[in-house]
C-alpha cells in the first residue's frame, strides 16, 4: 500500500476523496477509459475480429478481455504521472477495481472459450468473480498482509514439507494461474487450426489440438505443482502404478486411445465419410480419442470403440469418393421393346435431382425372369447420408409412370396346370378336349397350391 491502510485512517481516507485533485484523478480515469476504447475499436477494426468467442475482442469492444488490460495499464500510466505533483486518492480504489475486473473477465472469457458447452463453467466463473472481489476489498482496506501472516501461522508437516494454508491458497491460485494461460493458449491454437478445415483435415487438425491442449494442461499443472512445494519426485512411483495399471488392467482402453490417434493421423476414415461396419451403415460424425460416433439415415447413432476400427473390416464407401452407385429392379412382358425400355427407365432415373447427370443413369438387361425381363437401372448419387428409401421411391414411381404412358406390361406371377386326362374319367376329358387349346388356365396364388 502507498499508505496508511484505510480501516486505520478512515478520517484521512474520507478528507482525501474530498480534495479537489480527486476531480483530476477522476477526469484522467475518464481519459483513460475513452483511450482504451478508441484503442481496442481501432485494433478490432484493423485485425476484423468479428468472432464473439475470441478471448481478447468479444462480441463487443467492452466484452473482450483485453480492453480492461488496456484500461489498467493507462491506469498505472496515469497514476505514476499524478503521484509527482500530489498524492493519490481515487487511484488508490481504482486500481484494484480494474484489477479485479481483468481477472474476472479473463477468467470468464477464457472458460468460455475452452469448454463453450459446459454447464459447470457457470458456477467456476462466480466463483472467480467473488474471489476477485473479496481479494480487491482485502487489498484497499489493508486487511490482505495481516490475513496473510494469519494463515502462514497454521502449518502443519507432510513428510519432510511443511505447509501452511497460505501456502495451499498461494499454490491453488498459481495452478489456476498457469491452467487459465494453458487454456487460453490451447484455446486459440484450436481456433486457428480449425478455423476452415473440413473433411479429412477437420479430423486430424481435432487431434492435433486436442493433444496440444492436453500438453499444455499437463505441463501447466507440473508448474504450478512446482511453485506450490510439492515434491515431484513422489509422481514417479504414481507414474509407475499407472503403467503397470495400463499394460494389465487398461489394455482395451489402452488399445482404444492409440486406434484414435492412428485413425486420424493416418485419415483413413474422416468426419463425414460414409461406413459399413457389422451391417450398420452411417456417416461419421465424431472421432474421439476413445470411440468414433457413426450416425445411421434413420437417426440411430452407434457408438463404436475405435480399436474395432482398427482390427476389423471396415467399408469406407467415400474415402476417395464420395459418390455412391445404387440401383433398383424393374420386370416387363419378354413381348417389350428393349431398346425402347431401356431409354425410358434411364430417363425415369434423372427424376430426381439427387441422381448426378454424370456419369449418366444406365439400364441394362441383368436376367431372363420367369414371369418376364428383368431390367437393373443404376445411377449415381453424392449424398447417401440423406438416405435412400425416398430416393428409390421416387425412382420407381417415375418408371411406373414412363411404363404406363408407353403402354408396356409389367408382369405379374402366372403359373399354367396341365390336366392329364385317362380313361377314369371320360367326361372330363371330354370337357377338357372341347376347350380351346390355345388358352391355357391361369391361376394365382390359389391354382399353385390345387397343383
Amino acid at each position: 500500500m502507498d499508505s496508511t491502510p484505510m480501516l486505520e485512517d478512515v478520517g484521512g481516507w474520507l478528507a482525501a476523496f474530498v480534495q479537489p485533485s480527486v476531480l483530476i484523478e477522476l477526469g484522467a480515469l475518464a481519459l483513460c477509459a475513452a483511450l482504451a476504447w478508441g484503442a481496442v475499436f481501432g485494433l478490432r477494426r484493423a485485425l476484423g475480429q468479428r468472432d464473439p468467442r475470441s478471448i481478447l475482442f468479444g462480441e463487443r469492444v467492452l466484452d473482450g478481455a483485453l480492453f480492461p488490460l488496456v484500461l489498467l495499464g493507462l491506469g498505472y500510466l496515469a497514476r505514476t504521472l499524478i503521484l509527482t505533483w500530489w498524492p493519490v486518492a481515487a487511484f488508490k480504489v481504482i486500481i484494484p477495481v480494474l484489477t479485479s475486473l481483468v481477472v474476472i473477465r479473463l477468467g470468464a472469457k477464457v472458460l468460455q472459450a475452452a469448454f463453450p458447452h459446459s454447464a459447470w463453467v457457470r458456477p467456476i466463473e462466480r466463483s472467480i468473480s467473488w474471489l476477485a472481489w473479496l481479494t480487491m476489498v482485502l487489498w484497499v482496506t489493508g486487511l490482505l498482509p495481516r490475513v496473510l501472516d494469519e494463515l502462514d501461522r497454521i502449518t502443519w508437516k507432510v513428510g519432510a514439507s511443511t505447509l501452511s494454508v497460505r501456502t495451499m491458497i498461494e499454490g491453488a491460485l498459481t495452478a489456476g494461474a498457469v491452467l487459465l494461460v494453458a487454456l487460453w493458449v490451447s484455446a486459440a491454437i484450436e481456433a486457428r487450426l480449425l478455423r476452415s478445415a473440413t473433411g479429412g483435415e477437420l479430423s486430424l487438425r481435432k487431434a492435433i489440438s486436442n493433444a496440444l491442449r492436453a500438453v499444455l494442461v499437463f505441463v501447466g499443472l507440473i508448474a504450478a505443482m512446482s511453485a506450490a512445494g510439492i515434491d515431484l519426485t513422489a509422481l514417479s512411483v504414481l507414474g509407475g502404478a499407472v503403467g503397470v495399471g495400463i499394460g494389465f488392467g487398461l489394455q482395451k482402453l489402452a488399445a482404444n486411445y492409440v486406434s484414435g490417434f492412428v485413425i486420424l493421423a493416418e485419415r483413413s476414415m474422416r468426419i463425414g465419410d460414409n461406413v459399413k461396419l457389422d451391417n450398420f451403415e452411417g456417416r461419421i460424425t465424431q472421432i474421439n480419442a476413445r470411440y468414433t460416433v457413426i450416425r445411421s439415415p434413420a437417426g440411430r447413432e452407434s457408438i463404436v470403440p475405435n480399436e474395432l476400427l482398427i482390427t476389423q473390416r471396415v467399408e469406407n464407401l467415400s474415402l476417395s469418393d464420395p459418390r455412391v452407385w445404387m440401383s433398383t429392379t424393374v420386370s416387363v412382358a419378354y413381348e417389350s421393346d428393349v431398346d425402347q425400355v431401356a431409354q425410358l427407365l434411364a430417363q425415369a432415373a434423372l427424376a430426381s435431382p439427387r441422381v448426378l447427370r454424370d456419369p449418366a443413369p444406365s439400364a441394362s438387361l441383368s436376367a431372363f425372369g420367369a414371369d418376364g425381363l428383368e431390367f437393373t437401372v443404376g445411377f449415381w448419387i453424392a449424398d447417401p447420408e440423406n438416405g435412400s428409401l425416398g430416393l428409390r421411391s421416387d425412382i420407381n414411381r417415375a418408371i411406373l409412370q414412363a411404363l404406363r404412358a408407353h403402354r408396356i406390361e409389367i408382369p405379374y406371377p402366372q403359373r399354367v396346370m396341365h390336366v392329364q386326362v385317362d380313361g377314369a374319367a371320360p367326361a372330363l376329358a371330354g370337357a377338357v378336349a372341347a376347350a380351346p387349346a390355345q388358352a391355357p388356365a391361369r391361376l394365382g396364388a390359389a391354382g399353385d397350391s390345387a397343383a
